[in-house]
């Protein structure tokens, strides 16, 4: 009878550590390997969702070299692999620069197994999710319209609005990100509409727009008599959103004092007025935003990182506009028609060099410069179809057609192939790489380096 355990890769050079770590996972098929090339050999022939890797392998044991070689050829090989790296006392630097390397996450040795084994089980059930995501996001609605009000037509953005779906009735803290005008409020908004709290309030909170002096107000609260204004309290965010959901939008903007009383506040589940009526109860479900790199904040001491596992019990990365292949068009034309027949009804559609522009540019703003292009370019226009000048995007400039250096110049042009390929296999990388003519590992290469998500 075929063993139906999920399969566990162990990288670990120590005998006795190896022995440890054996007699701790009896949940998995566990395989162990001893050195890069025999944990290659591992993977290639058991294909484990998740891995253990000690960053020190033979013959760099004191080094990282050849445990950041194993760790590139992992992600390589089979992109989907949870890898969580090991690093010595002190050697948090390492981590770190391994999670910007793609890997999920890390532990310090010494091996803490109870730690370890948590990291591992989440670890599997990430992984359990996005397959399953995958599997549902093959096909976009024809309208483009995914989980209530998100558009899109991408793979990429469609396995991000499953994972919320899948996670919605979980209750869990969800942390989105990714960088401004991508959509975090509105995917916020889409996680608790689809969740049991629908029925409550959706509050949110945008904490980089609120001076620091009146945050705490603003989210806990305050007595009403302190602002001269009468008696009792006034109740904050938290307070409001009882029974449903706060969204606290651009949450690393939130300061270190503040920070302390919401990590109170998310273990208790209470909320205590200072000088003011009895600490009450909030039943509430917290999903951040941002779109600031947090674990360089935390290494930087500017971020707490027991306030972060607390908030990102589950990590959403919202893929940037020029990493969807198609939406830009499809986004284009949803503002189109929303936005025309009060500002141009004239305007109908698009010209041929409108399309190709929005295809080719970079869309740093994301969808809310898109927007806003759009409005210009619908009032703009003098005919039924809008051009790249009306969008103020001539084809030299969607080109790129300042640059002169050739090394800028041909990383612009292998972007756009690649992109164009992935929309037009539909996400397949094997079809894409056929397009482009070159082979499927040569094809992840280039995402990697690029940034793309294929």
């Amino acid at each position: 009878m075929s063993d139906m355990r999920p399969k566990l890769l162990i990288v670990e050079d120590d005998p006795g550590l190896q022995r440890q770590l054996r007699w701790a996972y009896e949940d998995y098929q566990l395989f162990i390997a001893g050195d890069r090339d025999e944990a290659i050999e591992m993977l290639r022939a058991q294909a484990p969702d998740v891995v253990t890797l000690d960053l020190g392998l033979p013959p760099d044991p004191d080094g990282t070299s050849e445990g950041f070689a194993a760790l590139a050829e992992m992600l390589r090989i089979k992109p989907d692999t949870k890898v969580i790296v090991a690093s010595g006392h002190g050697a948090r630097e390492s981590a770190l620069d391994a999670i910007a390397g793609g890997a999920y996450d890390f532990y310090q040795k010494p091996v803490d197994i109870d730690e370890l084994g948590l990291i591992v089980r989440r670890a599997f059930h990430v992984h359990a999710l996005e397959r399953e995501n995958a599997r549902l996001a093959e096909t976009a609605p024809e309208d483009g319209r995914v989980l209530g009000r998100l558009i899109t037509g991408a793979s990429e953005m469609a396995r991000v609005a499953r994972t919320i779906e899948r996670v919605a009735n979980a209750g869990i803290s969800v942390l989105l990100l990714g960088a401004s005008g991508t959509g975090k409020e509105l995917l916020a908004q889409g996680l608790h509409d689809a969740s049991p709290r629908r029925k409550g309030a959706f509050v949110a909170v945008n904490c980089a727009a609120i001076p620091e002096t009146s945050l705490e107000s603003e989210l806990f609260g305050h007595e009403k008599g302190a602002l001269a204004i009468g008696t009792g309290t006034l109740s904050g965010k938290i307070a409001q959103a009882h029974g449903g959901t706060l969204f606290l939008d651009e949450v690393g903007d939130i300061p270190l004092t503040l920070q302390v009383k919401l990590l109170r506040f998310l273990e208790e589940r209470v909320v205590d007025w200072r000088d003011g009526p009895p600490p009450a109860p909030v039943d509430v479900r917290i999903v951040c935003a941002t779109h600031q790199n947090l674990e360089e904040m935390i290494a930087a001491g500017t971020f707490r990182e027991d306030l972060y596992y607390r908030l990102a019990e589950i990590v959403v990365r919202i893929p940037a506009l020029k990493d969807r292949p198609g939406d830009p068009a499809l986004l284009a034309r949803h503002f189109l028609h929303r936005f025309a027949p009060d500002m141009n009804p004239q305007v109908k559609g698009f010209a041929p060099d409108a399309l190709a522009a929005l295809d080719a540019w970079g869309w740093p703003g994301n969808v809310r410069e898109l927007e806003n292009r759009m409005k210009r370019a619908i009032i703009m226009a003098d005919g039924k179809l809008i051009t790249a000048a009306d969008l103020d995007l001539d084809e030299e400039r969607a080109d790129g057609g300042d640059v002169v250096n050739l090394k800028a110049a041909r990383e612009m042009a292998d972007r756009r192939a690649i992109r164009r390929a992935i929309a037009r296999t539909d996400g397949n990388i094997s079809g894409a790489a056929r397009i482009l003519g070159i082979s499927r590992p040569t094809l992840y290469d280039l995402l990697k380096q690029y940034q793309i998500q294929g």
